[in-house]
């Protein structure tokens, strides 16, 4: 069963959410997904991964950040690109405390309000250092953290020319799918360096106390494989999964039209599934 709901985020902006409910128990355990640049909760094949989730006895939200540029009725894609431009890493992490509030209302099901003892937090590439963020800074809310694939320090992906952005207000990245020019106004870099105590992966990465899945991709061409190494560093209490010959989406692509999950994925997903079980 799929539920499809938005909820208020950062700046009182509404996002799409979804949550796909376990079939096999009414009292199971949260896992929530945390997209990552440039991406959304309907991309490629996160859809069929959700339902792994399902089928293993969990349910699974997932949610688009609400400046990604997805509006809620237009979730897929960037419709919205001044919404896009106006994205900061403090609104990401606004945005996943609301997502924890609206969970811990509950949810109308079979004429039941539905809530959850164990919450897990996975995130993927940028979602990943920002359920790292939030895993520290909501520690109480959280059981348990599973990163895909996540960058391991923000200000080391600033590579932009620093002084032409800061001089035009605004810089520019292609989309190479959907052929947008998608703008990045200079407030991203300028929240990051203002608030840079609370968006710092790595003294948060320290401060994980609960269980921790590290897992990344050989071969990862956005992402390299030393981020995952340089978490690990940082935590060593933390489990590290390398999964060997494939890149930053573990095989998957947008769009995904095969009813199976691409091999890498599901070894991934069928690792993270054991993890949180264990």
């Amino acid at each position: 069963m799929k539920f499809k709901s938005h909820y208020t985020g950062a700046s009182g902006r509404q996002s799409a959410f979804d949550i796909i409910f376990s079939p096999l128990r009414n009292n199971c355990d949260l896992v929530i997904f945390c997209h990552g640049y440039k991406g959304y909760k309907d991309w490629g094949p996160w859809d069929l991964v959700a339902q792994q989730f399902a089928l293993s006895g969990f349910d699974f939200l997932k949610f688009n950040f609400s400046h990604n540029g997805g509006t809620v009725n237009n979730p897929i894609d960037f419709p919205d690109t001044e919404a896009f431009a106006q994205n900061t890493y403090s609104k990401e992490l606004e945005d996943i405390e609301c997502i924890l509030k609206r969970v811990e209302r509950g949810f109308e099901l079979n004429e039941e309000k539905k809530k959850y003892k164990r919450i897990y937090l996975i995130g993927h590439s940028r979602g990943g250092g920002m359920a790292i963020l939030a895993a520290a800074k909501f520690a109480n809310a959280i059981d348990s953290l599973v990163t895909w694939a996540a960058v391991s320090d923000f200000s080391a992906r600033f590579n932009f020319d620093m002084e032409k952005w800061k001089e035009e207000g605004v810089t520019h990245i292609k989309n190479g799918r959907t052929g947008q020019m998608l703008p990045h106004n200079y407030s991203f870099y300028s929240d990051f360096i203002a608030n840079r105590h609370d968006l710092d992966i790595i003294s948060a990465a320290r401060k994980i106390k609960i269980p921790w899945l590290i897992a990344h991709g050989q071969d990862d061409e956005a992402v390299c494989l030393s981020n995952a190494d340089h978490l690990k560093s940082l935590n060593p209490n933390a489990n590290l999964l390398i999964i060997k010959k494939t890149g930053h989406t573990f095989g998957g692509a947008h769009p995904w039209k095969d009813d199976s999950l691409p091999p890498k994925l599901k070894a991934l997903t069928d690792n993270t599934i054991k993890f949180l079980k264990s």
